[in-house]
């Protein structure tokens, strides 16, 4: 029986976590996860995902602020885990990765070599790709670049965006994990290194810049990064009166006259003040569907036009 410990701390690790509990060739010795965090309205210390299904299971929870720590380390070790288990943890110092005799297995939500980096499933949208996927593989010193174990591909539905793209690829990660482990555990568990493809798109972390909508950009493209950033951390723009308008749903305007290069200004808004609410991009309009204004709840185009003063537009 494998000894193992998981790191991860959201809930996209939960399902691979539950995954691992449920089989009888494994033992969970132990889980590391991320320091509590305030939260909620009092801001009071909550712990994470990761942290509150471990407790619920009875498992023995690490939390440390520094990976390097001798003390840590010493104590990670005192656990003998034949193999780690990451999902969504942070970057790990070698000392720490390579500490059990069969190493540590990530699970990325994508097909690497592409999209490597904290942000996969986000760019995956953001790219308009019609497929993604989850990948294990062994760590090494470079982010996201260890040998392949497995690779499982995931369609991406036109209608998909981060939440449920999110769900796919957590319970598909959930499964080649724990088939990753039964390889690896059997002895027969491939080490592939990955290609060095000529074009790489990476990843990296979102910033708050990366959800602003640009209308210099076209309808289509627009509508993508709408939904690589949706439900959270959400796309906005600014309403020509300064205010921030959240967008959760958009789409191109399917219309010929719309259809064709800047009729006007890019950033131009229309509007009939009472279905619907538009935007003149480089190419096309962008037809926004599900927006909130600053201070107040999200909503329906028609829901927000019937409270909002369309004078501002211009």
């Amino acid at each position: 029986m494998l000894n193992i410990i998981f790191m991860g701390t959201p809930e996209f690790a939960v399902p691979t976590l539950e995954a691992l509990l449920g089989w009888d060739g494994c033992r969970v010795v132990a889980v590391l996860t991320a320091p509590d965090k305030p939260a909620g309205r009092g801001r009071q210390l909550q712990g994470s995902a990761v942290k509150q299904a471990a407790e619920a299971h009875g498992l023995p929870v690490l939390q440390p602020t520094n990976l390097k720590s001798p003390e840590f380390q010493a104590e990670l070790k005192g656990y003998a885990a034949d193999l780690q288990v990451v999902v969504a943890f942070r970057m790990l110092p070698e000392a720490v990765w390579n500490m059990p005799p069969l190493g540590s297995i990530n699970i990325h939500a994508s097909l690497l070599p592409q999209y490597r980096g904290a942000a996969p499933i986000n760019w995956a949208l953001i790219h308009g790709d019609t497929q993604t996927g989850v990948t294990s593989f062994f760590l090494q010193h470079e982010i996201d670049t260890g040998n392949l174990i497995y690779q499982d591909a995931v369609d991406i539905a036109p209608e998909d965006d981060f939440g449920s793209l999110y769900e796919k690829l957590q319970a598909a990660g959930a499964a080649l994990a724990l088939r990753s482990v039964q390889a690896i555990a059997a002895g027969a568990a491939p080490s592939i290194p990955q290609q060095n493809l000529p074009e790489l798109r990476p990843a990296p972390k979102l910033s708050k810049e990366t959800g602003r909508l640009d209308f210099t950009e076209s309808a289509p493209a627009l509508a993508n990064r709408v939904r690589g950033l949706s439900p959270i951390p959400t796309a906005f723009t600014q309403l020509p009166d300064g205010r921030t308008l959240k967008v959760f749903k958009a789409q191109p305007f399917d219309d010929e006259e719309a259809s064709g290069p800047d009729q006007g200004g890019a950033g131009r808004w229309l509007t009939d003040g009472r279905t619907y609410l538009r935007v003149q991009t480089a190419n096309g309009l962008l037809d926004l569907l599900d927006v909130q204004l600053e201070g107040k709840k999200r909503m329906p185009v028609a829901d927000f036009l019937r409270g909002f003063d369309v004078k501002v537009l211009g």
